[in-house]
């Protein structure tokens, strides 16, 4: 069963997968191609084949590994951004240090993941970069990194409740309605509920949307940052 993230663009968005461990290639293409609105495009390759692969593929967004060879990873991407400027890059790394994530960011990635992350918040990122946002992993470590230029505030218009804000955290997390309610111990039509909620106080399009602001923001707090968001009890 395909995983559901809803996409700002028409039509499929093209992604080719670069990664140096083979089973790391594997792995990463069948979860984009399950991932409803995604398609992997050309043969996932090498780092260091990324741009002729990139001339072949025509890729709309890239998902590459930084791990050990990171030095050379970034220096793909760079090369890749000059060839390809339109293409939106997303990182899966190893490191959660804050210097890691700039250093990506500055060579031209968009979006940095680490290696844990689920299906579902990779499927949101390729999507969110290539709309053009920033996102960065809930899982790394914000305090002394410097935010990055297309980080912004959040302005709600209306404060969320806690209760909004743990289904938030839910959100960011990749988690289905079903599972939400028993995280949280409440009904799937009360998250539901909470979801319109979420939504309309963030101004967001759609589920995908209001993750993509949150993960863009970087706000520091709770894991995802969503009990940083000005809230209310109950």
């Amino acid at each position: 069963m395909s995983t559901p993230v809803p996409s700002p663009f028409r039509g499929v968005t093209r992604v080719l997968v670069l990664a140096d461990a083979p089973v790391l290639r594997r792995g990463l293409s069948g979860m984009l191609d399950e991932t409803a609105g995604l398609q992997v495009v050309g043969a996932p390759g090498e780092l260091r084949r990324a741009g002729a692969l990139a001339d072949a593929a025509r890729p709309d967004a890239v998902v590459v590994e930084l791990g050990i060879g990171r030095a050379a990873a970034l220096n793909a991407v760079r090369d890749l951004r000059r060839r390809h400027p339109h293409v939106a890059v997303v990182a899966l790394a190893a490191s959660d240090e804050p210097g890691a994530v700039n250093e990506a960011l500055a060579a031209g990635v968009r979006g940095y993941l680490l290696m844990n992350t689920s299906p579902t918040l990779l499927g949101w990122a390729v999507l969110a970069a290539r709309a053009g946002r920033t996102v960065v992993d809930p899982q790394v470590r914000r305090g002394e990194a410097e935010a990055e230029p297309q980080a912004r505030e959040l302005t709600l218009e209306a404060p969320l409740t806690r209760r909004e804000a743990d289904v938030l955290d839910e959100l960011v997390q990749g988690q289905t309605n079903r599972v939400i309610g028993k995280n949280l111990f409440i009904s799937e039509d009360t998250v539901k509920s909470h979801v319109k909620a979420i939504l309309r106080k963030l101004g967001a399009r759609d589920r995908a949307h209001a993750v993509s602001l949150v993960l863009s923001a970087r706000i520091p707090g709770c894991t995802c940052g969503a009990h940083s968001l000005d809230s209310t009890g109950g």
